[in-house]
C-alpha cells in the first residue's frame, strides 16, 4: 500500500537556531517527522592520514565539505533497503543523497525509508527540497530493492533529482527550482528524521551498503569526506564503516536512543 503521507515540515529546537527564518511558520502545527540538516555536536576532527570525523544527532554516513570555494553539482549512490526490525516502539530512519545541508540551511535530496509503526515495518521513498515540503512516492519499496540516486544541479537555480528502484522496476526524476542553494556539501546518509521534540528513535535497520557513491563525477573519497557517526550524549546510535575504494561503506545501526 502506499506509504503514509507522514512527512510534513518540522524541526527541532536546536534546527531551529540553525536554520533561523528557513523554518515555516506551519512547522509548529504539524509536529511530523522531515529530513533535516545536520545536527552536528562534535567539532571536526582529522585523525590519521587525513581522515576528518565527525558526530550527528540525526545524520551517519559521509559528506564532503566545500574547499577553495568548491561548488558540488552532482551526488549519486546505489543503496540497498535494509530490513527494519521492530518492536512495539514507533521509529524513524531514512536513507538518501543530496547537496548541501552540512552547512547550509536548504537540503536537495531524495531516497528511500523505513518506519515501524505499531509493531510493523513502513517502506517508501521519496525527494526534498528543505525548507520545502518532502513529497512521498507511491510506488512499492520492499527490503532488499536495489536503489540508485542522484541530485545534479541542471542550470541556475534548477536541480534534478532521480531515485530509481531497480528492483521494483520504477523510476522517477523530478526538476526543481530553488534560490541561492548555497551548493557547500554533497553527502550520503542515514539519517534519524526529527519533529520540533527533537531528533526520533533511529529504526532497527540492521546495516546499510552504500557503494558506487560519486560527488561531481568523482569517487566520495577524492574530496576526503567526513565520517559522520549518529551519537546523542555520548551514546553511538549508528556508525559508519571507512571507505572501500573510495566510493562504497556500510552504516550499521547501534541503538534507537
Amino acid at each position: 500500500m502506499p506509504a503514509p503521507r507522514r512527512r510534513a515540515l518540522a524541526c527541532t529546537a536546536a534546527l531551529a537556531a540553525v536554520l533561523g527564518n528557513a523554518v515555516p511558520a506551519l512547522a509548529t502545527a504539524l509536529p511530523t517527522p522531515l529530513n533535516a540538516p545536520l545536527v552536528a555536536t562534535s567539532p571536526v576532527l582529522t585523525g590519521a592520514h587525513g581522515l576528518r570525523h565527525g558526530t550527528s544527532t540525526n545524520w551517519s554516513g559521509y559528506i564532503a565539505t566545500s574547499t577553495n570555494d568548491t561548488k558540488f553539482d552532482s551526488v549519486t549512490a546505489h543503496w540497498i533497503q535494509p530490513t527494519a526490525v521492530c518492536t512495539d516502539q514507533d521509529t524513524y530512519s531514512s536513507f538518501w543523497v543530496g547537496l548541501d545541508g552540512a552547512t547550509s540551511k536548504t537540503v536537495e535530496q531524495t531516497g528511500s525509508s523505513v518506519d515501524c509503526s505499531g509493531g510493523q515495518p513502513v517502506y517508501y521513498s521519496w525527494y526534498e527540497m528543505y525548507p520545502a515540503y518532502p513529497v512521498n512516492y507511491d510506488d512499492p519499496v520492499a527490503p532488499g530493492d536495489r536503489f540508485t540516486a542522484s541530485v545534479l544541479k541542471s542550470g541556475t537555480d534548477k536541480f534534478t533529482l532521480t531515485l530509481t528502484d531497480v528492483t521494483q522496476g520504477w523510476s522517477h526524476t523530478v526538476n526543481k527550482t530553488l534560490r541561492n542553494a548555497a551548493l557547500s556539501s554533497a553527502e550520503v546518509i542515514a539519517e534519524a528524521p526529527s519533529t520540533l521534540a527533537g531528533p526520533l528513535p533511529l529504526t532497527n535497520f540492521g546495516s546499510v551498503d552504500f557503494s558506487s557513491a560519486t560527488v561531481n563525477g568523482k569517487p566520495l573519497g577524492d574530496f576526503n569526506p567526513e565520517n559522520v557517526t549518529m551519537a546523542r550524549s555520548g551514546h553511538p546510535l549508528a556508525a559508519t564503516s571507512s571507505l572501500s575504494g573510495g566510493n562504497a561503506f556500510s552504516v550499521t545501526w547501534k541503538s534507537s536512543t
